[in-house]
């Protein structure tokens, strides 16, 4: 599984800007109020990045010479350390989109809301450091006998 590249989150990041931004867009267009997340929200986030470190640390601790531990352990934890950073990606994105349209809004925007919205991007930048961080634990060393498929046979 290869690691999860700058600029898939870089790409996922800017188009989920777009959507938070045309999301409030079209919210005030309607008529409605613009959209506020939940001040629980950035928690969530979080506590999953605490909890993907935390599922990846044992795998760290083998590659690193402890006992063995299940493949398919390692396998979830690498998985969720992607999953989470690409969910990380598109959650900053979509509340800079959100802020980007308050603030360019002519009617200053309630100090509730903002806060809430750096809060979340917060929140979200520090998920995907800690899951490119558990994606990092998830990496096996390479093996003196494991050779690329072009590589030539010594």
């Amino acid at each position: 599984m290869k690691r999860t590249s700058a600029g898939l989150l870089m790409l996922l990041a800017l188009l989920a800007a777009g959507a938070g931004f045309g999301f409030d867009h079209l919210l005030t267009v309607s008529g409605r109020a613009t959209f506020t997340p939940s001040v629980f929200l950035p928690v969530l986030l979080a506590l999953l990045a605490v909890a993907t470190v935390s599922l990846a640390w044992p795998v760290r601790r083998s590659v690193r010479g402890g006992r063995r531990i299940d493949p398919f352990r390692a396998l979830r934890a690498a998985t969720l350390a992607r999953a989470s950073s690409l969910l990380g990606a598109i959650m900053a994105g979509f509340s800079a989109g959100l802020l980007a349209f308050l603030s360019t809004r002519p009617v200053p925007a309630p100090v509730g809301s903002t806060v809430a919205l750096v809060a979340l991007i917060v929140a979200a930048v520090v998920l995907i450091g800690a899951a490119l961080i558990a994606e990092q634990f998830c990496t096996l060393p390479k093996d003196s006998d494991d050779r690329e498929p072009d590589d030539p046979a010594e």
